[in-house]
């Protein structure tokens, strides 16, 4: 079972490495890097290349581990004894299944997607240790283990907004996916815009590259960003020669690209220098 990386995502030669060590070694493999640049989409591609099904368990900053295990309706519980219920004597049927249990029950190996963990607090990745260590927790309602049946590929995401525990990264592989240079970004483009004109990729990736290296840059945009300006400039079928025609610092349709003012205050102030330089 070795990922190669699929038609539609370019996987670098560190990364199916990494990919396929937390496989091998049975290990979270914790992926991080800048916002956009495939994290979420690798655990897809990883599934779909292996063929297996996959379960997402999306982190918000309201989350506990708790409801990745199970969580206990106990209030509805309560209703149905005051109403004369007769499920109400057997408690698992309040017992709703979480994300973890519906990956350690499922009677095939799955990839479990734990997406950007970071989001949650502090804590979060610390209560999850033994869980995904042993794959297995203890249901305390029914005085059951649930233990994983065929133990899944984990494939955690952070975007680096808190530093996770020690005892956490232990557990984990680790690969930080670096942002994609000229060649692997073309790569990267011809999978999601196949025969793009040659002089346009150059001149638009340059615009782009120049943008990211900005000193003074709040955001400087992702992958996902350039594939979407590039969907634009398609779109409005515009040449490089329209793209070199722009202002001196700020790109055609930038609005893909600059997600905050303060960006565009600081390249319509390179643009109002540059003229005044002409």
């Amino acid at each position: 079972m070795k990922f190669q990386g699929t038609e539609s995502y370019v996987a670098t030669d560190d990364l199916t490495i990494a990919v396929n060590a937390a496989v091998t070694l049975e290990r979270p493999l914790l992926v991080k890097g800048e916002p956009g640049t495939g994290k979420t989409e690798l655990a897809k591609q990883i599934a779909s290349s292996l063929g297996l099904r996959m379960i997402e368990w999306n982190i918000k900053s309201t989350t506990r581990a708790q409801q990745g295990l199970y969580e206990y309706d106990a209030v509805s519980r309560l209703r149905d004894s005051q109403l004369g219920e007769e499920k109400v004597h057997d408690v698992a049927n309040y017992i709703r299944k979480g994300k973890l249990w519906e990956a350690f029950e499922a009677g095939e190996k799955v990839v479990l997607l734990i997406d950007e963990i970071d989001k949650a607090d502090i804590e979060f990745p610390n209560d999850l240790l033994q869980e995904l260590d042993k794959m297995e927790f203890f249901v305390y309602e029914t005085g059951k283990t649930v233990k994983a049946v065929n133990r899944p590929i984990v494939i955690i995401t952070s975007n680096n907004e808190k530093e996770l525990p020690d005892a956490f990264l232990r557990r984990c592989f680790f690969h930080y996916i670096r942002f994609p240079d000229m060649e692997t970004m073309r790569a990267i483009v011809e999978v999601h815009h196949p025969g793009i004109k040659e002089q346009l990729l150059t001149t638009a990736l340059t615009q782009f590259f120049d943008i990211r290296e900005q000193a003074g840059l709040k955001k400087k945009p992702s992958t996902s960003e350039v594939l979407d300006w590039l969907k634009l400039l398609l779109a409005e079928d515009m040449t490089a020669e329209d793209l070199k025609s722009g202002t001196a610092a700020l790109p055609k349709l930038h609005g893909a690209l600059l997600k905050n003012e303060q960006d565009v205050h600081l390249f319509e102030r390179l643009a109002f220098m540059a003229r005044g330089q002409r």
